[in-house]
């Protein structure tokens, strides 16, 4: 074997231990970017999930809106992409515990009992007002002594929940998508598959309420959001009953 040959056999040995080396370094890359979003959303591979349905505010008992199709279908992604499963529940069905499944709540509490029994248990400082009947705060949140009332079309708000029992990597975490319209809550859905992997670095897999602002739907749609605050404390804080029964100094709307 001369020279020549000898080079180029040892440049072909040598291009091919390199692109060796580069597909163990992606997978490695890959796994551990893979493994970091299941431990985020308690996916481990082949496990199973809740997404739990609201039901539309004027429609048919099971009907479901539009808007919270399109944030279940980017659930169902996110899910997937764990190679988890998902089990779709209506709200009023889904009479378990949580903890042992990941779950997927959407909807605000007018519309998801599910939702409602989660703030009432898991987020004691969360007020929403359901009541029927048109007003300025009909919809409106009440976050300690802080009070968001929602301009349709132009400015509304959600919350973005990610809450444990504990830190166990055993207990499943529950999401919760509250918004005050149904396309908020798809604008939450969004932000989540936008944002886990930064949410991921902050918070690891601790709880976090997160207020939500989704700005101008009616010309952007679920698109323009903004975190307006980190309300963990707050929302996890019982009011007191002095605050329940009056009205909050702030409020924020549209002007």
């Amino acid at each position: 074997m001369n020279d020549d040959v000898r080079n180029i056999v040892l440049g072909v040995i040598a291009a091919g231990i390199s692109a060796a080396l580069g597909w163990v370094a992606r997978t490695y890359l890959w796994r551990r970017k893979l493994r970091r979003k299941q431990v985020f959303f308690g996916l481990p591979d082949n496990s199973e999930s809740l997404l739990v349905v609201n039901r539309g505010a004027a429609g048919p008992e099971f009907a479901v809106m539009r808007y919270d199709v399109f944030a279940l279908l980017e659930l169902a992604a996110l899910i997937k992409d764990c190679n988890a499963h998902a089990q779709i529940l209506p709200h009023d069905t889904a009479r378990q515990g949580f903890g042992e499944r990941t779950e997927f709540c959407v909807g605000g509490p007018a519309s998801n009992r599910r939702m409602a029994a989660h703030l009432s248990s898991l987020l004691p400082g969360v007020r929403v007002n359901v009541d029927a009947e048109p007003g300025p705060d009909r919809g409106a949140f009440q976050i300690g002594t802080e009070r968001y009332r929602v301009d349709n079309g132009r400015e509304e708000y959600a919350l973005l929940a990610r809450l444990t029992a504990d830190r166990s990597q055993n207990t499943r975490p529950v999401f919760l998508f509250c918004g005050q319209t149904s396309i908020t809550n798809q604008a939450t859905t969004r932000y989540l598959a936008r944002n886990h992997e930064k949410l991921t670095r902050k918070y690891g897999n601790s709880s976090f309420v997160l207020l939500l602002k989704v700005i101008n739907s009616q010309a952007y749609g679920p698109d323009v959001v903004e975190l307006v605050e980190d309300v963990t404390r707050a929302a996890q804080t019982a009011l007191p009953a002095a605050a329940t029964a009056t009205a909050p100094r702030n409020s924020h709307r549209a002007s």
